[in-house]
């Protein structure tokens, strides 16, 4: 959990550090040539002027340099830990960091330039190349920390927290939480088993339930993770509420010590000290997460702008066919039990909600779904909108927005989520989907149970290329109508 986010953020701090030190290169050029001119010094060796020729060819003759230079730095600031347990630090201690690694940089750049026997090198060019570095290297740094810390405030990106205990550890764990906001932690509550504590506030958190009631709080409330900060002598207390929380797809850690456990999902990792065992059901790494958020962007993106034209058409068309807005707006469950606003094409006549319970009787599909192949409250355009699924186009807004994926599990109603047996419910434990294996499998023409069974399949064996594939296969099914009602 916390590790994963700290270890993916650091190698792309590692990235945005190898490109910022590759682009001192030309800016020390450039600044190094303005030196010269204006304080009438001698030309440098293989500077032709301050030019993109001069410096193409400066480049080509200095080349071991622009990829050796960023090599180093990166090497030292990494040895040197200012990409450890950097969102605890305060910027000025970072900063400092970052100098006295600077420091460390420029002598091992010296001994490199040395060893390359590069008798004509500039030794101005090198100390303004180091400035230059150190000033790109700590304003990077500055705008990465203001975006996470910006991110975290507006309250993006947070996970909602379940903290198991109120002893010493676990009120130290709620401190070094509330000290650091900037990690996008949120404690919704504390569970104790002690009699009499219900209600009592430590650190300023209220004790909501107590362990046997867990099972029902993730149930009813936005937790995201419910962290076990608890004695030795407890751990037989917190089986059954392990067990409850994987069962709808809540992770769960234990801060305790314990031994080094090889179980499937299951691993070990350290938060500010705090030993955490993890028990992940869906398991990723942070950039395959970070992955498919960006594919979810580009394509929610391109697909508004591209089908921008079909989209202003059918708006036209719903306005002068049918009375009613132009778009269907439903409450439906996201991410473990988040609420949102998702956005379809209407293809029913206005109030067609308040129908449903006279055609009841009528329902095709089994369990909670209610599904009629002849839907007498479809418009004539909205047959059209469904067969060709053209009515699930403005839920790339909803993608765009962060509260579904391109592909996942379809976002259920909120009455469908209250019929759900308990190991359906793991199914909200990943980010809902406009399209998922149960959209290419033939939709209504498969059980629920099934459709159940399928999104579970998929949050278990959940991949980048599973994704792809499940893409390539939506395009065949959206291209013959397989399943569409």
């Amino acid at each position: 959990m916390f590790s994963e986010k700290e270890k993916f953020i650091s190698a792309v701090m590692r990235v945005l550090d190898f490109l910022a030190l590759a682009i001192a290169f030309p800016v020390a050029y450039f600044f190094d040539e303005f030196i010269r001119i204006t304080a009438n010094l001698s030309v440098k060796a293989y500077a032709i002027g301050p030019t993109i020729e001069g410096f193409v060819y400066f480049s080509s003759k200095y080349w071991p340099l622009l990829i050796g230079y960023p090599v180093i730095w990166v090497s030292i600031l990494y040895l040197n830990g200012v990409y450890r347990n950097f969102r605890t630090r305060q910027f000025k201690k970072f900063a400092w960091l970052i100098i006295s690694s600077g420091f460390w940089a420029v002598l091992a750049s010296g001994s490199y330039l040395f060893l390359l026997r590069l008798e004509l090198a500039s030794r101005l060019f090198f100390l303004v190349y180091a400035w230059c570095a150190l000033a790109l290297v700590i304003t990077e740094k500055y705008f990465i920390l203001k975006f996470l810390y910006l991110v975290h405030k507006r309250g993006y990106n947070k996970e909602n927290l379940l903290i198991v205990g109120t002893g010493k550890r676990a009120r130290d764990f709620i401190k070094a939480v509330k000290e650091h906001r900037n990690w996008g932690l949120n404690i919704i509550g504390l569970i104790d088993d002690e009699h009499g504590l219900y209600g009592k506030e430590f650190e300023g958190y209220r004790v909501i339930g107590r362990i046997q009631d867990i099972a029902f709080i993730v149930n009813r409330i936005v937790i995201d993770r419910v962290i076990f900060v608890v004695p030795r002598l407890w751990l037989h207390r917190i089986e059954e509420a392990i067990l409850a929380c994987e069962q709808v797809g809540v992770p769960t850690s234990i801060s305790i010590d314990l031994y080094n456990l090889h179980i499937a999902r299951t691993h070990q990792t350290d938060f500010n000290g705090f030993p955490l065992l993890e028990f992940e059901t869906f398991y990723a790494k942070e950039w395959q997460l970070f992955v498919k958020r960006v594919v979810d962007i580009l394509v929610s993106g391109t697909a508004l702008i591209f089908f921008s034209p079909l989209m202003l058409i059918v708006s036209l068309l719903i306005k002068l066919t049918s009375n009613g807005p132009i778009l269907f707006k439903q409450m439906r469950y996201g991410l473990n039990g988040r609420r949102f606003t998702l956005f379809k094409f209407r293809s029913m006549t206005a109030g067609a909600e308040d129908r449903q319970n006279e055609l009841m009787t009528l329902n095709e599909m089994d369990g909670p779904v209610f599904k009629i192949r002849n839907d007498p409250r479809v418009t004539r355009l909205g047959h059209f909108l469904r067969r060709t699924s053209i009515d699930e186009l403005p839920q790339f807004i909803n993608v765009l927005k962060g509260d579904m994926s391109i592909v996942g599990p379809r976002p259920p109603l909120l009455n469908e989520v209250d019929k759900y047996e308990i190991w359906q419910r793991r199914r909200l434990s990943l980010k809902p989907g406009i399209t998922c294996i149960w959209q290419v499998s033939g939709r209504n023409k498969i059980s629920f149970d099934r459709w159940m069974q399928m999104d579970i399949q998929y949050i278990d064996n959940w991949s980048l290329w599973l994704d792809m594939k499940i893409l390539f296969k939506t395009f065949f099914v959206v291209l013959v109508g397989y399943g569409a009602e």
